[in-house]
């Protein structure tokens, strides 16, 4: 069917918008739905129409397509790494379309190179799932979580028996009264592995509804913790756990921020720490999210995940003979620049891959490979973690860079002078 065909079967109510692709193929398919919109609500969609890949290869990340969101995408680096997985320096594209965050990003970055780059880890890889079960009373419960505890291999060949990438970490249960909770943790190598650790504890869960008293309630028990922020996340850690630091001269802390180490130290104090306690949050950083979310982005990582993602913790502090903290009794105004700062950001729940998901997607694939990791790793779940150190390392220049726009009271004006 043509397109004007396609427009009227839907209005007739011959077809819905989802059986388009039963006519035709996924490119006209979008172009239908684009005209049908543009008439029914009078918008132009003629950019929403206007991308560089074939509809048909996006089949598997989105339904009723009517053509592409396009994001505006900077780079920030190269930033210098010794990583676990990366040695050397990277860039990391960034899409966003909040102005001045590339660049000082990207200013962040620069003062670390310039420091003679950032120190990178992945301290552990588990993607979780955690499945709620039902049993009779807190006696069953019990009886159930031993059962568990005793029977790992059991578990771990069911689940592993669905992925030939997958490896079963862990299975930690949690009681809460007649609801038993099984948090599986598992090592899913380059891919981000959200899909895979939910068909593998599907195939476990079976098993423990078999052998046990419980019965199985919903595959995902929110104690996983997926896309919302949650306190197990910050102390278990969920998909990577990656941290990033740093140690900065104070005469390179006074050319890139102009300001000092003691300056920066105590706005984190304060800010970072004190601040974030006092509200109560699960974050305790300037603005981690600006750079997962914009390396996501650019990446084809999943977007809901930046709520994870953000669940990060900032250190800083002085060495080499400056005082501990501008907050010591010593107006930071009065600290020379003497002394190093010393810079660290932690972020506990970094789901990432470079496989799967929107990684394969033309211009996400042409992101990955810009930071050397399109594909599997060699070893498996090596492109992951550099990804992940490389996200850790300029998320450290973010909070380098806004701390020392903090200190040196001139965020505002970076704003302003860049037209945002």
């Amino acid at each position: 069917m043509d397109t004007a065909a396609l427009v009227a079967a839907v209005r007739d109510g011959e077809l819905r918008l989802h059986e388009l692709e039963d006519r035709a193929d996924a490119d006209a398919a979008a172009e239908a739905r684009r005209r049908l919109l543009a008439e029914e609500t009078g918008a132009d969609l003629e950019t929403v129409g206007a991308y560089a890949f074939d509809a048909a290869d996006a089949e598997s990340n989105i339904e009723n397509a009517v053509g592409a969101a396009q994001v505006p995408m900077g780079v920030v680096g190269p930033v210098a790494i010794d990583g676990g997985a990366v040695d050397g320096e990277r860039y990391l594209p960034l899409a966003t379309t909040e102005g001045a965050l590339v660049a000082s990003v990207n200013r962040g970055c620069a003062a670390i190179g310039a420091a003679g780059g950032a120190t990178a880890r992945v301290l552990q890889s588990a993607m979780t799932r955690a499945p709620v079960f039902r049993v009779a009373d807190v006696g069953e419960a019990g009886a159930v979580a031993a059962w568990v505890r005793d029977s790992f291999e059991t578990l771990a060949a069911a689940a592993e028996a669905t992925t030939s990438h997958g490896e079963l970490r862990e299975v930690t249960p949690y009681v809460v009264g007649d609801s038993v909770f099984l948090r599986f943790a598992y090592d899913t190598k380059d891919a981000m592995g959200m899909n895979m650790a939910t068909i593998a504890t599907e195939a476990a869960a079976e098993v423990v509804e078999r052998e046990t008293p419980a019965e199985l309630v919903a595959l995902s028990g929110n104690l996983c913790s997926d896309k919302k922020p949650a306190a197990v996340n910050s102390v278990e850690g969920r998909g990577r756990t990656v941290a990033a630091d740093v140690e900065i001269p104070g005469d390179i802390v006074e050319d890139y921020f102009g300001t000092t180490p003691a300056a920066i130290v105590e706005a984190n104090t304060r800010k970072n720490l004190v601040g974030s306690a006092k509200a109560g949050s699960l974050g305790f950083n300037a603005h981690a999210a600006n750079t997962v979310a914009a390396a996501f982005l650019a990446t084809g990582q999943d977007m809901a995940q930046v709520v994870e993602g953000a669940n990060a913790i900032t250190t800083a502090e002085v060495r080499d003979g400056g005082p501990a903290s501008g907050a010591s009794g010593a107006s930071p105004d009065a600290e020379t620049s003497g002394g190093a700062l010393y810079a660290s950001v932690t972020l506990a729940s970094l789901e990432v891959g470079t496989v799967g998901g929107g990684t394969a997607l033309p211009t996400q694939a042409e992101a990955l490979e810009v930071v050397g990791v399109g594909g599997g790793g060699d070893p498996a779940g090596s492109n992951a973690d550099a990804l992940a150190e490389v996200i850790a390392a300029a998320a450290l220049g973010g909070e380098l860079s806004l701390l020392g726009a903090l200190a040196a009271d001139n965020l505002a004006g970076a704003h302003e002078e860049l037209g945002r």
